[in-house]
């Protein structure tokens, strides 16, 4: 497995990393722990070392089993997770209200190396951005717990480029993560440039478009009961129809590189910048496998332009989230 430095920090991880969240939340279907701690070992087997969560996934139950997992081989591994909600039990998926109150921040610190069982957590990511707290406070709530040795890394979730600027100039951010893939390309208008002049790595979450970049789903798909994708504009029967057309261009570069669409659509991410790295997530060993099989596969200049240029020509149908969810992200 080849490895990749977020941004200008010293924080080393594989070039995939693995998303955690929806082995115990979001997609309706309850895993089982003992087969989903196996999973983590194996992707550490195969070289991963980059391991996302949240306390809000769950919620709670998530960091423990990543907890479980990975805290007797903390050393060798990196974890990641977040705060910046009110937790409301039993609450659905976006249900919880914003918090990112410097005495929450803390709150939350104690509680998710308690869930994990680490001592040090080694990037602390703000979840999303709360208008109403000054993020240069909350930036500095993390700088505190960072020189009491309870987190080493600060990092930002779909934050937009002022806050970025304004939280990096109280505590250097190491790592932005928010969604970019093929088909949400947003990121490279603003966000991209900046986190390439400041230093930061960048961090794609949903590199797979949360499952339909894979080819394995189209407009007669069922999702399943609590799978939160049946509430997302761009996952409804009409708009999956017309956004095909994206899978059908990864599958015919596929083709001529005796790969998956999957594999291109994160092959593609590798090759937009060395800082970048997507953590696709999966419960399934044979989709473990796939996704790091993207990271030995070259796409050439020419294969680039050629994707840029078909893409280009595709419209995308229907937003990425109901519109109490967007206005949470970019500011």
């Amino acid at each position: 497995m080849q490895k990749r430095k977020l941004g200008n920090s010293n924080l080393e991880v594989s070039a995939l990393g693995l998303g955690c969240m929806g082995m115990s939340f979001s997609y309706g279907v309850v895993h089982d722990e003992q087969e989903m701690i196996s999973l983590i070992h194996a992707a550490v087997d195969r070289g991963i070392t980059f391991f996302d969560t949240a306390e809000v996934y769950g919620p709670f139950t998530n960091e423990v089993l990543v907890g479980k997992a990975l805290s007797p081989i903390h050393d060798k591994v990196v974890i990641a997770t977040k705060f910046g909600f009110n937790i409301t039990p039993g609450g659905a998926p976006g249900s919880h209200s914003l918090n990112s109150r410097p005495e929450h921040i803390k709150k939350v610190a104690e509680e998710s190396l308690k869930r994990l069982n680490i001592d040090s957590i080694d990037l602390f990511y703000q979840h999303r951005v709360d208008p109403d707290v000054p993020i240069e406070h909350v930036a500095g709530a993390v700088k505190e717990l960072i020189q009491q040795g309870k987190v080493k890394h600060f990092g930002l979730s779909e934050a937009g480029v002022q806050t970025i600027r304004r939280a990096h100039a109280v505590q250097p951010v190491t790592a932005l993560q928010s969604e970019y893939s093929l088909w949400w390309r947003k990121p490279e208008a603003e966000v991209i440039p900046t986190l390439e002049e400041l230093g930061i790595g960048f961090v794609p979450y949903s590199p797979l478009g949360k499952g339909f970049l894979t080819g394995k789903m189209d407009e007669k798909t069922e999702l399943g009961k609590g799978d939160f994708r049946s509430t997302l504009p761009r996952f409804t029967p009409e708009a999956r129809k017309a956004n095909q057309a994206f899978v059908d261009l990864l599958a015919s570069i596929a083709n001529q590189k005796n790969a998956t669409p999957a594999q291109i659509a994160l092959a593609w991410l590798l090759a937009q910048k060395p800082w970048i790295v997507p953590i696709p997530g999966t419960t399934k060993l044979s989709r473990l496998e796939e996704n790091i099989g993207a990271v030995s596969i070259e796409l050439t200049a020419d294969d680039l332009r050629n994707i840029d240029s078909a893409a280009s020509k595709i419209h995308v149908e229907g937003n990425r989230y109901p519109e109490h969810l967007e206005k949470m992200t970019g500011r």
